[in-house]
């Protein structure tokens, strides 16, 4: 293959065999050895030009020599999210299923904006969408039966963006274009980036974003009366409170928000409510989860990420609304080299009208297999696997007196820090910051953090498909002897105990 002067066809059926099977022996044999890679990618700014050509090949290479620069060069820079000691930020599961069903989805290779694109994709998506709903005992609002249904977006930050675009056009209507700048948006401070930048895309004007204080006396939740003291004074000052974004399971700390309470304010005073439940939503398909999804029966919109911690390779954004017309009127468009008789017909979906761009990929596949492949059961003991391991995680922290638990462990996330020497709170911060850039140099492990009221404090967010209880004793071994070695120099101000070693 690849000789000098060779033809090579675009799609040629015994070579997509030929290499597909090498590809996925590669992918098979890196899962295989992914333990030997430092977790944590090494590497400094700028160090894959200096090992790539200047310019491309003028003739074709073989795969043999591309795969061995991936393997000599690209890895160097991969943060291995699959790892079993991956513990940053939250997961990005792949699975087998996942990854075949992304697979699939690649060689079909559809872009499947409406129905007539491709049937069978908006179909299954629809499908798909709706056993996902019934698997987290939704409302029936959000099927597809009813007024509302389901869409997979990109990310959790796609899900919210086009909830407050339907949310505004729809006030748009009731108050008057004019009003836009009238509009208030409202969180609180533990909720993720991405509602401020969909505030910016949509337009609200900064000084009408409202971003609530939370504290540990609630767990970091967004206490009711905080919210509804701010929306009394929006509404006498003038303006028109517009959207609600609760979570379940927020970034920093994974904080539930009350959803009922917050729900009720929000219906009694017109406010579109948007529930992310990106992270956590996964962990209510099991019963003793579920009730933290009580009072979703409020919300107008309710995101979770399939492709955190369900096994189903990024991305994958579930989004359900309770009513698809607003969103649709709100995203949609239909040029004539779009029209046909289906849609014309209002008999289908056109998925092109519930998200931002217009082509989309047959995402609905992965998700497919991996609830056919795994079914309920697996996927909840999946879950109740990882909440496992970061309880134990949680009891060695909690058994060594160098450090403290930060907030109570809901979910798979424990956040805690090393304690300062003789209590020197000016202390603390910098020896966080410097256990955390230790653990990570030694390529063992991958942790990130976060601010707290004020406190630096460490993340260590269980959810990686291979990691088992011997990755988290790892995990503690090495953090203990990096807090040793930091803590040496205050050794005469601090009696070091060490009851919770491995």
């Amino acid at each position: 293959m690849n000789r000098e002067g060779e033809k090579l066809k675009p799609m040629d059926s015994e070579q997509l065999r030929e290499y597909g099977h090498k590809m996925v022996d590669f992918v098979a044999d890196y899962y295989k050895n992914i333990e030997n890679f430092p977790v944590l990618s090494q590497v400094q700014p700028g160090y894959l030009r200096d090992l790539l050509p200047d310019s491309p090949p003028v003739q074709p290479e073989s795969l043999e020599n591309v795969l061995d620069d991936v393997r000599s060069k690209i890895f160097q820079g991969v943060t291995h999210w699959q790892s079993p000691g991956y513990y940053a930020y939250f997961p990005s599961n792949s699975s087998i299923a996942g990854f075949l069903g992304e697979m699939l989805s690649a060689g079909i290779n559809i872009v499947g904006f409406s129905w007539v694109s491709c049937p069978a994709a908006t179909e299954l998506e629809v499908i798909v969408l709706d056993w996902l709903a019934k698997l987290l005992k939704l409302p029936e609002f959000f099927l597809s039966t009813g007024q509302g249904g389901g869409v997979i977006q990109g990310t959790a930050s796609e899900a919210v963006l086009v909830a407050l675009l339907a949310a505004r056009d729809r006030m748009s209507k009731k108050v008057g274009k004019d009003s836009l700048g009238k509009f208030v948006v409202y969180s609180a401070d533990q909720t993720h980036a991405s509602m401020q930048k969909a505030c910016q895309i949509a337009g609200i004007y900064p000084e009408n974003i409202r971003i609530l204080k939370t504290d540990s006396s609630s767990a970091y939740s967004l206490a009711p009366e905080v919210l509804s003291k701010a929306v009394s004074q929006d509404i006498a000052s003038g303006l028109i409170p517009l959207l609600l974004c609760a979570t379940i399971g927020t970034t920093s700390s994974t904080a539930v928000d009350p959803l009922l309470a917050l729900g009720k304010i929000a219906k009694s005073n017109g406010i579109w409510y948007h529930v992310d439940a990106a992270y956590a939503g996964s962990a209510c398909i099991c019963p003793e989860y579920r009730h933290y999804l009580d009072g979703i029966e409020e919300a107008d919109s309710f995101c979770m990420n399939a492709h955190k911690w369900f096994l189903t390779n990024f991305d994958c954004s579930a989004l359900w609304v309770r009513d698809r017309t607003a969103l649709i009127e709100s995203l949609s468009t239909y040029p004539e080299y779009l029209r046909n008789k289906e849609s014309e017909a209002n008999t289908v979906v056109d998925y092109k009208d519930w998200q931002i761009p217009l082509g989309r990929r047959f995402r609905s596949l992965k998700l497919w297999m991996v609830l056919r492949l795994y079914g309920q059961e697996g996927l909840q003991s999946y879950i109740r696997n990882h909440i496992s391991l970061a309880k134990r995680f949680e009891e060695l922290v909690r058994q060594d007196s160098r450090f403290e638990v930060i907030t109570p462990r809901t979910f798979a996330l424990v956040c805690f820090r090393l304690l300062p020497p003789a209590n020197d709170e000016n202390l603390c911060d910098k020896l966080n910051r410097e256990l955390l850039e230790s653990v990570n140099a030694t390529g063992k492990m991958f942790i990130s953090h976060t601010v707290l009221s004020g406190k630096y404090v460490l993340r260590l967010a269980v959810g990686a498909p291979l990691t088992e209880e011997r990755h988290i004793n790892t995990a503690w071994e090495v953090l203990q002897e990096n807090a040793t070695t930091l803590l040496k120099p205050h050794k005469n101000d601090l009696e070091i105990h060490t009851n919770g070693s491995v």
